[in-house]
């Protein structure tokens, strides 16, 4: 029996496909070297991409020249060439030539390299959008290339929003789910392992979170086994009383690793 149709949600077309890029260590050529190449390279940097600036030295702009004399990006010295195509694995071009932009695209095409053509999105595989970052926390606003300025305002409205510790949180939580990956490694706990993360994200506020100590994570593992979560107050406790059996703590939720 077919399900009523109302149950899902509703497709709605025209839309990109947002993911996160992962481009650490990919070959990145960039066309240009103004204020919008200068962006394109912060972004490709901060993901800890390889750079190449095809541009002549002349028309590097102070944050670019800056780039280049850091030794934080390659620079070829000179207008953009086919062969700068060669071992690439993304192009970015940002040139105020229309003309040379559309045959850097047409030769990324040929040779199935993903390309973004600034400012021109019918020649664009992606779009850049307006980004929120807070350590490891990145929020990208998309507009599909109609309104990158509007995009901006939208990303600045949700910026204000949110806590202004949520980096520092997700580093805690990301920490403790490496512990916790050490001391319960198999693949078959993985549902269990999830399923207890959630149960830890919900329990604490941001704040608390980013105050967690090693020895918080520690006594914090001890009810893994049990799938319980202390509450704030629990754990706080534990650290004036680590031993097993003192304010409640009986030692049931203890654990070894190890033969």
């Amino acid at each position: 029996m077919a399900e009523t149709p109302s149950k899902f949600p509703e497709v709605q077309g025209g839309g990109s496909l947002i993911i996160a890029w992962q481009v650490k260590g990919k070959k990145i050529l960039v066309v240009g070297g103004g204020e919008v190449a200068a962006g394109r390279i912060l972004h490709c940097l901060n993901a800890d991409a390889d750079v190449t600036v095809v541009s002549p030295a002349a028309r590097l702009n102070p944050e670019v020249a800056y780039r280049v004399a850091q030794q934080q990006v390659s620079h070829v010295d000179r207008n953009f060439d086919p062969s700068d195509l060669d071992g690439a694995d993304m192009v970015l071009v940002a040139v105020d030539d229309p003309e040379a932009s559309t045959t850097i695209w047409k030769l990324c095409k040929e040779r199935r390299i993903p390309a973004n053509i600034a400012d021109v999105p019918p020649e664009c595989d992606f779009y850049f959008g307006s980004v929120h970052r807070d350590g490891p926390l990145q929020i990208m606003v998309s507009t599909n290339g109609k309104g990158p300025r509007l995009a901006s305002m939208i990303r600045k409205s949700i910026a204000k929003h949110l806590p202004s510790d949520a980096g520092r949180a997700i580093e805690t939580i990301g920490q403790l789910r490496v512990k916790l990956r050490q001391i319960a490694p198999r693949p078959e706990e993985g549902p269990k392992r999830m399923a207890w993360m959630t149960k830890v994200s919900d329990a604490y506020p941001w704040d608390e979170m980013c105050g967690l100590s090693e020895e918080d994570m520690g006594n914090l593992l001890r009810f893994y086994p049990s799938g319980k979560v202390p509450s704030l107050d629990e754990l706080k406790a534990m650290r004036a009383n680590p031993a097993p059996g003192k304010n409640g703590f009986d030692g049931s939720f203890g654990f070894s690793v190890g033969a």
